[in-house]
């Protein structure tokens, strides 16, 4: 970062944050999706969908999930949907600059 003074002088420190565990993810899943108002129930597929898609497009990157729900209550509210759905976060993710969504 030294080789970019300008950048170099707005940044107080790096750190890197490894991606979120399997269960840390779940916990933070369960969370956001009830900050919105929304059940998650683990035995409804299209919650299961949902949720894997979540998890694909975010990697367990932390920020990019808060950032996606974001985009996901805004779609919710928008349209009026009760539900999310792979589409929504498909939607969501759309918004988003995220690298590789594979």
């Amino acid at each position: 970062m030294s080789q970019y003074p300008q950048l170099y002088s707005r940044i107080g420190f790096v750190h890197e944050y490894p991606p979120l565990s399997k269960d840390e993810m779940q916990f933070v899943l369960q969370r956001q999706w009830k900050k919105p108002g929304f059940g998650q129930d683990d035995a409804d597929f299209t919650d299961a969908r949902a949720a894997a898609a979540v998890v694909r497009l975010t990697a367990g990157n932390f920020r990019l999930l808060q950032r996606l729900f974001m985009q996901i209550e805004r779609i919710a509210r928008i349209n009026e949907i009760a539900a999310i759905t792979e589409e929504v976060v498909e939607a969501a993710a759309q918004t988003l600059v995220i690298g590789n969504a594979n």
